[in-house]
């Protein structure tokens, strides 16, 4: 059965893997044996931490750095990793950025920013990472939801719009791609002790508030996303296709 999960001679891109869940991610599936290509916004090009627990791990890494809120930067980046990789097996969309402001005072430019990096940039990495997946007919992609993709949130309504998107986008992709070798699917992480939500945690009255709903009494770490990433990565997910799992703490059985 371990054979399923074994993801040598694989090669995985991780967006947003600089810290944080991403992180977790990258190091996870470098565990089971994939090579990864990390980037983020200011990821280092050399010795970043992430680059280092790779390396320690015994698997290949390369670095780049990108703006997913600036189109040019996206599509240079793009331009770049195909580039310089002959097939990316595994694609990780789990850059992401949140900006809080109440709906009624929150501005186009939150919004514009928030919406462009969330799901613009994940569908362009998609559709031009997906083209050499289905040329192949393998790959596996795995979009970073959120709760919000089911709930409204509070202050963050660009956010929320931009998560409930990645939900349809995630089936919308496997729609399509299932047939031809891709599989689509999404992890909807619940609380987790991120710089995301730093303002919550900060929050004693949201953060009481927020622990009581949990039923397994305690945030989230990023450490509790290696387990899932490897196994939508995976063949063990070969028959998953269009898929969110919630990774919460119970949260939405509750």
């Amino acid at each position: 059965m371990y054979e399923a999960f074994d993801l040598k001679g694989k090669t995985a891109l991780v967006t947003g893997c600089k810290r944080g869940i991403g992180k977790a991610m990258a190091e996870g599936l470098a565990e089971a044996g994939a090579d990864i290509i990390g980037v983020s916004a200011s990821l280092e090009l050399e010795n970043s931490k992430v680059e280092q627990s790779v390396k320690k791990i015994g698997r290949d890494f390369k670095a780049y750095q990108c703006d997913f809120s600036k189109r040019e930067s996206l599509h240079s980046f793009l331009s770049a990793v195909n580039k310089d990789h002959q097939s990316i097996d595994i694609l990780v969309n789990n850059a992401g950025t949140i900006l809080r402001k109440p709906a009624a005072e929150h501005p186009d430019e939150y919004w514009d920013e928030v919406i462009e990096v969330n799901l613009n940039a994940q569908f362009i990495i998609s559709r031009e990472i997906g083209k050499g997946m289905i040329e192949r007919g393998s790959g596996k992609i795995v979009f970073i939801a959120s709760l919000l993709t089911f709930q409204g949130g509070i202050t963050v309504p660009g956010y929320a719009a931009s998560k409930g998107a990645i939900g349809q986008l995630t089936m919308a992709l496997s729609n399509e791609w299932a047939s031809q070798g891709v599989n689509v699917n999404a992890i909807a992480p619940g609380y987790v002790a991120t710089d995301n939500t730093q303002a919550l945690r900060d929050d004693a009255e949201r953060s009481e508030a927020i622990l009581s709903r949990i039923p397994q009494g305690r945030w989230g770490t990023a450490e509790d996303f290696k387990g899932v990433a490897v196994f939508l990565s995976s063949d063990a997910s070969n028959y998953m296709n269009g898929s969110i799992v919630t990774v919460d703490g119970g949260w939405m059985g509750r």
